[in-house]
């Protein structure tokens, strides 16, 4: 009997070729052995590694630098990627296959001026996409750390700031460079630009993040925090928002405790007659975006996801 329109020997079917003519019994029985092309399909994703934590100060004169955001990648059309690369590519999916996932968590806070290096963010993953958390921010005795987007140094520092990781994000800024009464420390990098650079009396502001719309809904994420300048308590806090990848700010002796960064993200963005199973380890849900696509929010955890 002919198969696929084919006498004799039937033609080698797989997931990525498919040859001859098809009735439907015959998609659907390729279709349950995995093996008929058209199941393949491409999603795009925005992948934000964890925020951050600020470097604390021993004294109230320096303040610690401000932390680096998490690194940031995105293959959304018509957006940017981090660090001012060029916008990923966006990955084809095999359905029954099962896709790792990630967040990455924000680096720990701290107590006030004690002296400590600002904490790194976790990295967060789907698939082959890395991003790279958050560089800690640095102290009157240590730099500030490389990440996605790198920490800022201390009021006393002025060299030594974290470099960002490429496509990701930026370096965090140098602070002031001196001593005496309210330094100013640098800001932490963002995925959208470089820390800012302290001055005697201000503390920097960090650098920006970049705005999604993948929900349908414009959000900005992995913007950095500034530096402290000491008493004066300068400089812009980003941290405070869940699953954004933004950093927090320096500490110093007279400031409050020194707040963690905040924890990534990872938003799958796909066609809507697909559906997604968020595996064991994982928390998150899917929405119909209303126009064809749904996307799948996955805030915390570590697992796989699949798709139908």
């Amino acid at each position: 009997m002919a198969k696929y329109g084919y006498t004799g020997a039937k033609p080698t079917q797989a997931l990525g070729s498919n040859t001859g003519i098809f009735e439907v019994n015959d998609i659907i029985d390729l279709m349950n052995d995995g093996q008929w092309s058209l199941q393949l399909f491409d999603l795009e994703y925005l992948v934000v590694a964890g925020g951050a934590s600020g470097g604390s100060g021993s004294g109230s004169d320096s303040g610690g630098g401000g932390g680096g955001a998490g690194g940031y990648r995105s293959s959304v059309s018509g957006e940017a990627t981090g660090g001012g690369g060029t916008l990923e590519s966006a990955i084809t999916i095999t359905p029954s296959i099962e896709y790792a996932v990630v967040v990455g968590a924000g680096g720990a806070g701290g107590a006030r001026g004690n002296g400590a290096a600002g904490a790194d963010g976790g990295d967060s993953t789907f698939s082959t996409i890395t991003s790279i958390g958050g560089g800690g921010g640095g102290t009157e005795t240590g730099n500030g750390r490389s990440g996605g987007s790198g920490g800022a140094t201390s009021g006393t520092r002025n060299y030594g700031a974290g470099s960002g990781t490429a496509n990701q994000g930026y370096a965090g800024g140098v602070g002031a460079g001196a001593t005496g009464a309210y330094t100013g420390a640098g800001g932490g990098g963002g995925a959208a630009g470089v820390g800012g650079n302290g001055s005697h009396n201000q503390s920097a502001n960090g650098g920006a993040g970049i705005s999604s719309s993948i929900t349908g809904s414009a959000v900005t994420r992995s913007r950095g925090s500034g530096g402290n300048a000491g008493g004066t308590g300068a400089g812009n806090e980003s941290a405070g928002q869940a699953n954004s990848g933004n950093s927090s700010r320096g500490s110093n002796s007279s400031a409050a405790s020194l707040l963690p960064g905040d924890s990534g993200v990872v938003i799958l963005l796909y066609p809507d007659d697909r559906t997604i199973t968020i595996g064991a380890g994982l928390t998150g849900t899917e929405t119909d975006r209303g126009d064809g696509f749904k996307y799948a929010t996955i805030t915390a955890g570590s697992g796989n996801v699949s798709f139908t």
